[in-house]
């Protein structure tokens, strides 16, 4: 077992959101094993029935522990979103503290679940980050499949790919249809394939709706499911003035390498190096791996990407209060391009004070001008340090 990042506060209540199949449950078993705790599972349909049928039976059942310094584990909290009415009385009347996991905080939001109000930290969870497995990470592996904890459980390709399939299918059932988040399904199962595409590209909305069937504001409104229900997040496009940022296109990128070649029907072409699909993959896993980790070591770092008008981009920008800003070219290559880092040395003069790096898959550090051409590794060493 791997021993992951987070650590979650011992004195607060929190929250512990992530998608399916990352290990919450597993986490929290080990994490509270040797502390009292009570463990409801929603995912039980016993369990969930009971508690959606009488909504103060959570509050008759703990309210006889409320000396106790006890926690109590709620697992996928979005299966009854009411119940956050009670576990908010039971903070504000009892000693008890609260671990509360979900899958989606779509449907709280629209229960209208005040998240506690602060009463409870917010936490995310992610497939494993190149740091948790140590010397088990292999690069190619992780960017064909993925790094969910059950994909590193199978040793054959048809398992993983079996796996993978299952899961875009699990994804579909449970989160969209049986939560009845959207009321047409077929839409949406053609959208996810097409923004599976897109992944990592500046999103064009009109032309996904007409790639889907559906229009403008439909697709916008499918990407905030994805959000929503932790399958990807949005990176913005960077600009000084908050009024035009608004008005260019994010890009949206999946939460794992292996599920997003899963929903594009993508896992039996082969990803090679030196090769375009090769450098997107690593370009993929690479941002959603600093992602992970801005969460992880609770950074609050703000992610940017920039594309000028004569089409010049900066792959990724990042935000760090009180440090100096970094601007990140990302290259799945051992020999990185002088005319590369000269490009990206260019925008250093937009970026006062900036650190210009170059990712790659090169051994040793070089420098070229301005700008340091790392190992990946030691790139997002330097991030965080």
């Amino acid at each position: 077992m791997f021993q992951r990042l987070l650590k979650p506060s011992l004195s607060n209540s929190f929250f512990l959101f992530g998608p399916r199949g990352t290990g919450k449950t597993t986490f929290l078993k080990e994490f509270f094993k040797d502390r009292p705790h009570r463990w409801i599972d929603l995912l039980d349909a016993e369990q969930e029935e009971r508690y959606a049928l009488d909504k103060n039976l959570l509050y008759r059942e703990l309210i006889p522990l409320k000396s106790e310094k006890r926690w109590v584990v709620i697992d996928e909290i979005q299966k009854t979103p009411l119940l956050l009415d009670t576990v908010h009385r039971l903070i504000e009347e009892t000693s008890l503290t609260f671990a509360l996991t979900g899958s989606s905080a779509r449907k709280l939001k629209k229960g209208a679940a005040n998240l506690l109000a602060g009463r409870a930290f917010v936490n995310y969870f992610f497939p494993f980050t190149q740091v948790e497995m140590g010397d088990s990470f292999q690069i190619q592996e992780a960017l064909v499949w993925g790094t969910l904890p059950k994909i590193t459980q199978f040793k054959s390709d048809n398992d993983k790919k079996d796996f993978l399939k299952a899961y875009a299918l699990t994804y579909l059932k449970e989160e969209i249809w049986s939560e009845h988040i959207i009321r047409d399904l077929d839409p949406f199962r053609r959208f996810l394939p097409t923004a599976a595409q897109a992944n990592g590209t500046i999103l064009n909305y009109s032309k996904i709706a007409r790639d889907v069937g559906v229009d403008y504001k439909t697709v916008q409104s499918y990407f905030a499911i994805l959000e929503d229900t932790l399958l990807g997040f949005f990176i913005e496009p960077y600009h000084h003035s908050i009024r035009k940022q608004q008005h260019q296109a994010p890009k949206f990128y999946f939460f794992d390498s292996g599920v997003k070649r899963a929903l594009e029907n993508a896992l039996d072409i082969p990803l090679k190096k030196s090769t375009y699909l090769f450098g997107n993959a690593f370009e993929h896993w690479l941002i959603t791996e600093i992602y992970r980790l801005n969460h992880y070591k609770k950074k609050d770092y703000r992610f940017y990407y920039l594309r000028t008008k004569d089409q010049a981009e900066i792959d990724l920008i990042i935000e760090r209060p009180g440090k100096k800003h970094l601007i990140i070219e990302i290259k799945s290559t051992d020999r990185p391009d002088p005319i590369e880092a000269k490009k990206l040395e260019r925008f250093l003069n937009d970026f006062p004070g900036a650190e210009a790096y170059l990712f790659c898959t090169a051994d040793q550090i070089q420098q070229m001008g301005k700008v340091l051409c790392l190992p990946w590794r030691e790139g997002i060493r330097r991030i965080f340090s």
